[in-house]
Order: structure tokens, then C-alpha cells, then sequence
């Protein structure tokens, strides 16, 4: 294989929610000219892709996972022309495109549904996605419910019920239905003859549903192993199609071989080993990562178990601390973690304390462990520059359908979608040179976290990332490759890569020796020579 091939396998990739990024024609939204004016600073930072979340034309209704068409761009991000400049620009840079696909779910305002309805119950059009007549006693057709709250059906006007997993505005495609299948072939290739290098599968699992739709079983969880609509066999003739479509793509040139990461919460070896087997997909996302609790054994466990999970497979599961559905990192790791974690905690009680001082400590080193371990690393916006969870953003202005669809006991996502701040003092931080308002708002308590105010600052976040992914690139122990646990305290992780390279991460409560070596990073300062709690350190020892 060429360093094209492999590029997937070790790369630094940028999430990128294109409405918060950056705002190129002023009118508080993000868009596609914003991202391509600071493809600069993605360069400076170092890394190797960006993944764009969905920028297709969209209602909205769910941050844009509500798509209309497929194969086109919303008038709110840019046209396909500036698409098309974006990855050529990227490109110039040595930057690659990674785009969203939304397989499970469109817009209810997409053509085919709105076919659908008018065609009414039996036609060929309803069987592309899931209708079912309801139950004799006017209840839906099984006990399934919406991970955004309520049922998981929606009557139509002709009595019939149709299936959505999500928002009621999110109808689930039938992907026992031929035409789906072929629809999203094409989509692919649509993108894929356009430049991108690789493509992110949402709700990757649960496309298939079993055919019956059986009630679930009180014990079930929402999602997990036996849950009817996840994980169905006929995924992987689905996936290996995807590959073979994938790989006939040239890999000499770039961007190189085209890859795809799945979005999957599971770290079960057992149940995600056959979606590892050859001539599946290329990664599978570590997402539970995400929720470890700040602690030496659990760290080591999730790690442990993420490695097993890929074993000696092509396939890799990229380690990931922060997305857009997620809370911010220097939030959680400033709180009791079970308390954030918790998605019935009224965030609007007054309840939630938080020390950002020790979240962004933990934070810091938090950073060197991903960017130390073994395959790719995605990095969320605003991770780079250390930006905490808003959690004041005012009811009328909250955009999230959790928010909505449960009364506002889940204050849902937007508190880590809010747009970044690029410079200035003050709100909008230039994130847009027009007078709109931005379309979340920003906190005045950002001024200081600005990308602006951190560059060249030896001891922020930003110059924090900048080095350690420099570093990532000159090492040669760093990247993909083996490692392995060195003899330590138990609050002390330290792991070697390859040869002479040591992470040390002290989770204890006093300071702890470094190996002997060369210190090239901290992630703080050291104290009288040894490393205090909450940092972490990179050493090279001979």
C-alpha cells in the first residue's frame, strides 16, 4: 500500500459543523465560503481531513440530518460551485474533504416522501419508506418510540402510520426496498466524482429494520444488541457494496484511497467483529470514548477495549473526545461527570456547577492521550481552542428537537454548536464581518479564547494542539502502530509507542516522576521536575 491508501488510518481530521464554523457573505450563518477562508488556519493547525456535517438543503428541524436533496447544497451554506472550491482549496492545502451521508432518514419534505403521501397506502412510492396500518385498537403499529421523545409513528391523513426513529420530520427510509439502496449508490458516486475522500455514515447501524417490527421487549435498552431496528444482517451486504464502490476509486493520486467511518456507540468486541471483517468499512467510530469517567482503570479499560475490538483487522475505530452531539469536553471533565452524563438532569435548575480552571487542566492533557494513541483522531471545533458547554442560551432561542420534544428537561445540543470565535473583544468574535445576530449566541466570556488571542500563546490550548499534532507528524513512533502499558502507579497512565516514545498521564492526587528522557510536551507545568496531577507529558527516552 502507498501512504494514499493508508492515509485514513492515521490522520488528524477536523469536524467541521459548517453553520458554526465560520460566516463568509454576513448574515450570522456559517457557511461554505466561511470554511474555505480559513483553510489557512486548518492548515497551520496541522490536520490531515475536515468532515463537513450535512450542509444539503434542509428545513433544519434537526441541524440539518433532515435532508431534502442529497445532491445539492442549501442556499443558506453556498452553492455546489463553492463546494467545489472548497475541496479544491482544501486540496491545495494537502487538506481532504470528508462529507456526511444520511442514509437512515430524509426530510419529510423530500420528493419521494411527498410522493408517498399522495399515492397513498399500497403504492410503490409508500414502500420506500416504512408505512404499517395501525393496530385494531388505533395505536400505532408496535411500541417503538423516538430517540428525540414520543412515539416513533405519525399518522397520515389516510389512517396509515409511518416510522420515524427520530424527529416526526425524519420519516426512515425501507432499505428492503430496492429503489433505496440504488438511490444512495448514486448519491455516493454524485460526491465522489466530485472530489471527497471519504464519507461518514450516520446512524451507520440501523438502516435495516427487522422485517416483522416486532414490539420491543421491556428489558430492551433503546439501542444495543437485539433491539429490533439495529445491527440487521443485511447491513453487511450493504457495507461490502459501499467497499467495493469505495476501493474503485484511484488510490495513486490524491486524496487517495477513499475511506468510510461509521457512526456506531457499541464496544463490544463480539458484536462489532463482524462489521471489522475484510471488505467491510474502514472505521468504526470509538465513540464511547467520550463518556469515560477521568479515571486511570476506566481510561485504560475503553482503550484496551477499543484495541480489541479492532485486533489485527484493517479496520480502525479513531479515538474521538468531543462532537456536535455531545457536551464539550472542558465542561465534562470540570463537573461530576455521571451528573452531566445524565440526559434527564434539568441543565435549567441551577444545579450544574462546573470549574472550567480544572476542566481545561484535564482537558489539556486530555489532548496529548488522544493524539498519542494508535490510529486517526478527530478533533470536534472549538476543541482546539478549549471552549466550554454554553448552557445559557435563552429557551426562544434554542434550535435542538430534544429541547422541544421533551418540555426543555433536555436542553439537547446547542450548547456545543454555538459559532467559534475567531477575534475581537466582543460578540460575534468574527465569526461573521455582517450585523446579524449569530444564529446561536455566543458568550461574552469567550473574549479571551479567542483563536486570535491564543496564537503564539506558548501556554493555550490552541498552541497546545498546533505543537503536539506537529509532533504527531515528526515522530515516527506516533500515528498508526502498536502500543503497549508500562509498569506504573494505578493512577498513572503511561503507554509506550514504538521505540522510545512515553506518554504519562497522572490521574492521581500528588505529583509523579517522568521517566528519564527527553520531555518534549506538557500539558502544564512541571513542578520541580515531576508531573502534577491532571497532565500529561510526551518523552522520548533512549
Amino acid at each position: 500500500m502507498t501512504a494514499g491508501d493508508r492515509w485514513w488510518r492515521d490522520a488528524v481530521v477536523y469536524q467541521v459543523y459548517p453553520r458554526s464554523f465560520s460566516d463568509g457573505d454576513g448574515d450570522g450563518q456559517g457557511d461554505l465560503a466561511g470554511v474555505r477562508s480559513r483553510l489557512p488556519y486548518l492548515a497551520d493547525l496541522g490536520v490531515d481531513a475536515i468532515w463537513l456535517n450535512p450542509f444539503y438543503p434542509s428545513p433544519l428541524a434537526d441541524g440539518g440530518y433532515d435532508v431534502i436533496d442529497y445532491r445539492a447544497v442549501d442556499p443558506r451554506f453556498g452553492t455546489l460551485e463553492d463546494f467545489d472550491a472548497l475541496v479544491g482549496a482544501a486540496a491545495d492545502h494537502g487538506i481532504r474533504v470528508i462529507i456526511d451521508i444520511v442514509p437512515n432518514h430524509c426530510s419529510s419534505r423530500h420528493e419521494w416522501f411527498q410522493a408517498a403521501l399522495a399515492a397513498g397506502p399500497g403504492s410503490p412510492e409508500r414502500e420506500r419508506f416504512i408505512f404499517r396500518d395501525g393496530k385494531p385498537d388505533g395505536s400505532p403499529p408496535n411500541n417503538w418510540y423516538s430517540m428525540f421523545g414520543g412515539p416513533a409513528w405519525t399518522q397520515v391523513e389516510d389512517g396509515q402510520w409511518y416510522l420515524h426513529l427520530w424527529d416526526s420530520t425524519q420519516p426512515d427510509f425501507n432499505w428492503r426496498c430496492p429503489d433505496v439502496p440504488v438511490y444512495f449508490e448514486e448519491v455516493l458516486r454524485f460526491w465522489l466524482d466530485r472530489g471527497v475522500a471519504g464519507i461518514r455514515v450516520d446512524v451507520a447501524l440501523g438502516l435495516f429494520k427487522a422485517a416483522d417490527l416486532p414490539d420491543l421487549l421491556p428489558e430492551m435498552p433503546p439501542v444495543g444488541p437485539g433491539v429490533p431496528y439495529v445491527a440487521q444482517p443485511e447491513l453487511f451486504e450493504t457495507f461490502a457494496a459501499w467497499r467495493k464502490l469505495l476501493d474503485s476509486y484511484p488510490a495513486d493520486e490524491f486524496p487517495g484511497a477513499r475511506a468510510a467511518v461509521l457512526e456506531a456507540w457499541y464496544d463490544d468486541p463480539d458484536f462489532m467483529a463482524p462489521y471489522m471483517a475484510k471488505g467491510q468499512l474502514h472505521q468504526v467510530f470509538n465513540l464511547g470514548f467520550m463518556d469515560t469517567p477521568w479515571r486511570a482503570g476506566n481510561l485504560r479499560q475503553a482503550i484496551d477495549r477499543a484495541l480489541e475490538i479492532c485486533g489485527d483487522s484493517e479496520t480502525r475505530a479513531p479515538w474521538v473526545l468531543e462532537n456536535h452531539d455531545f457536551r464539550r469536553l472542558v465542561t465534562r471533565l470540570g463537573t461530576d461527570q455521571e451528573l452531566i452524563l445524565n440526559p434527564t438532569f434539568d441543565y435549567h435548575g441551577g444545579k450544574m456547577e462546573v470549574d472550567l480552571e480544572l476542566g481545561g487542566r484535564r482537558a489539556r492533557a486530555a489532548a496529548l492521550l488522544l493524539l498519542a494513541l494508535p490510529g486517526s483522531a478527530y478533533v470536534y471545533q472549538g476543541q482546539e481552542l478549549g471552549l466550554n458547554e454554553v448552557f445559557d442560551i435563552p429557551d426562544e432561542r434554542r434550535q435542538d428537537p430534544l429541547f422541544a420534544n421533551t418540555g426543555g428537561v433536555v436542553v439537547g445540543r446547542d450548547g456545543c454548536r454555538v459559532p467559534l470565535p475567531w477575534d475581537g473583544e466582543e460578540p460575534p468574535f468574527g465569526f461573521t464581518a455582517g450585523t446579524a445576530d449569530t444564529w446561536l449566541p455566543q458568550p461574552a466570556s469567550w473574549s479571551g479564547l479567542t483563536v486570535e488571542a491564543q496564537r503564539g500563546d506558548p501556554g493555550s490550548m490552541l498552541e497546545l494542539y498546533r505543537t503536539a499534532i506537529r509532533l504527531r507528524r515528526s515522530l515516527p513512533q506516533l500515528g498508526d502502530g502498536e502500543m503497549a502499558w508500562l509498569p506504573s502507579d494505578p493512577d498513572v497512565l503511561a503507554l509506550g509507542r514504538g521505540d522510545g516514545f512515553v506518554l504519562t498521564l497522572n490521574l492521581g492526587g500528588g505529583p509523579v516522576p517522568l521517566p528519564e528522557g527527553e520531555t518534549v510536551l506538557v500539558s502544564g507545568e512541571l513542578q520541580d521536575g515531576l508531573l502534577p496531577p491532571d497532565t500529561a507529558a510526551w518523552t522520548l527516552v533512549s
